[in-house]
């Protein structure tokens, strides 16, 4: 089975923001997911949760699974902010450590964890947390 050629090469958090643009006016936390290939191309991108207004549950399992499907060598992850606030929470904080250590059991790199709002972008890489 051939798999469609990824087109779209992610080399920065604003790579990044641009595909997850599409999120930033849910009135709903969503968690999504792209994966990406051994080139840092976009392989595909997909929903992991949609949660309350200011909060959705994530799990490792659920994040990883889309790029062990894809056979993704990383993935870049991303929620957004409805109330417009671009500071990480503690348990956002929190769930970026637990999935990083689950990527380099699973050897899926964690590229970047943004934090999307109409205000723009919080990049984990870029702050040095991740």
């Amino acid at each position: 089975m051939e798999r469609e050629t990824p087109t779209k090469r992610i080399t920065t958090p604003a790579d990044m923001f641009l595909i997850f643009a599409e999120y930033v006016n849910k009135k709903q936390e969503h968690f999504i997911v792209a994966t990406l290939n051994g080139q840092h191309e976009l392989i595909n991108t997909r929903v992991i949760t949609i949660g309350l207004a200011n909060r959705t549950l994530v799990h490792p399992r659920e994040i990883f699974y889309p790029a062990v499907q894809d056979f993704a060598v990383s993935i870049a992850i991303c929620h957004n902010h409805p109330s417009g606030s671009l500071i990480p929470s503690s348990e956002d904080k929190e769930i970026t450590k637990r999935l990083k250590k689950a990527g380099e059991i699973m050897g899926i790199q964690i590229l970047d964890h943004l934090i999307i709002s109409t205000k723009g972008y919080y990049s984990f890489l870029e702050k040095g947390e991740l």
